[in-house]
């Protein structure tokens, strides 16, 4: 009951995105499963030490820090709605210490190769090709998440004022200013685009709005053909133009902004990227390096 209220409370209230939503309600059916068998209690009544045991049968069973310290945030999450509802006195994740967790650099993809993929790699001329050759310039040239791509409404861009809203994380607006090649790459695809009456911009061929697997597989194989990254999401080209426009001068503040983070802890991995091409070039460089 407390945890249907709960996922009703960060849908409605909250306004948290169907991905967020579906993975806290996985970890607390989960959490609630295993106590149930386990300890014979419910979720609400679990204390710091049940949860312990939860953390450390995931340890044996292989699952990583990463997803460890995630399910530890729904738990958090969701103890918290309870001590702010009068429900609970005391979080038992207070006393529940996490693995720790190893630091992983954002993957990202060369400027030489997004080059070569966005100026000589060459697209079907067909309303996929251009779509396909949109996705890819989108991504790289406003660093925007696989969401809020999907999510784009063809009136969301701005051909006078030469800037894309877009509605982020918890409804949250911004906008991003995108340059004239851009501009005619979209210019160029909605001659191609049929389905005049669906308000998005990126439409699948049978005219519907996009979906998630769809524009990874786009994006996987097309990075594919530039480079030999094990990850290519449409989160590496998310990393590949924070990391771009660091090395190539720009505030940390205003990726940020451009980026849609909260706060400037969540940019500020970046700087370690642009750290290592600050070795990389010094070790090339320096007669004594």
């Amino acid at each position: 009951m407390h945890v249907d209220d709960f996922l009703n409370y960060i849908a409605k209230e909250k306004r948290y995105s169907q991905h967020t939503i579906k993975g806290y309600k996985t970890d607390l059916i989960e959490f609630s499963d295993y106590i149930h068998k386990y300890f014979e209690t419910s979720i609400e009544c679990a204390t710091h030490r049940v949860v312990r045991s939860w953390f450390a049968q995931m340890i044996d069973d292989g699952f990583k820090p990463r997803t460890i310290h995630r399910k530890s945030s729904s738990l958090k999450s969701f103890y918290k709605f309870l001590m702010v509802r009068g429900l609970l006195e005391k979080s038992p994740m207070d006393l529940v210490p996490l693995p720790k967790m190893d630091k992983k650099l954002p993957k990202f993809v060369e400027e030489k190769s997004l080059d070569v993929l966005l100026n000589e790699l060459e697209f079907p001329d067909s309303f996929e090709g251009k779509r396909d050759k949109l996705i890819l310039d989108l991504f790289y040239q406003t660093g925007m998440r696989q969401s809020e791509l999907i999510g784009l409404a063809l009136n969301d861009v701005d051909f006078t004022q030469q800037q894309i809203k877009v509605l982020g994380k918890r409804s949250k607006e911004r906008i991003i200013p995108v340059s004239p090649n851009l501009l005619e790459t979209i210019s160029v695809y909605v001659s191609y685009r049929k389905a005049q009456s669906v308000a998005n911009l990126l439409l699948t061929s049978g005219g519907k709005k996009l979906y998630p697997k769809l524009v990874y597989n786009i994006v996987n194989k097309y990075l594919s053909k530039v480079t030999t990254l094990s990850q290519r999401s449409p989160h590496v080209l998310r990393h590949s133009f924070a990391t771009h426009m660091l090395n190539n001068g720009a505030e940390l503040n205003s990726i940020k902004e451009l980026l849609g983070h909260i706060s400037l802890s969540a940019t500020q991995v970046y700087t370690h990227n642009s750290m290592e091409k600050i070795k990389s070039i010094y070790k090339q460089a320096h007669p004594r390096a």
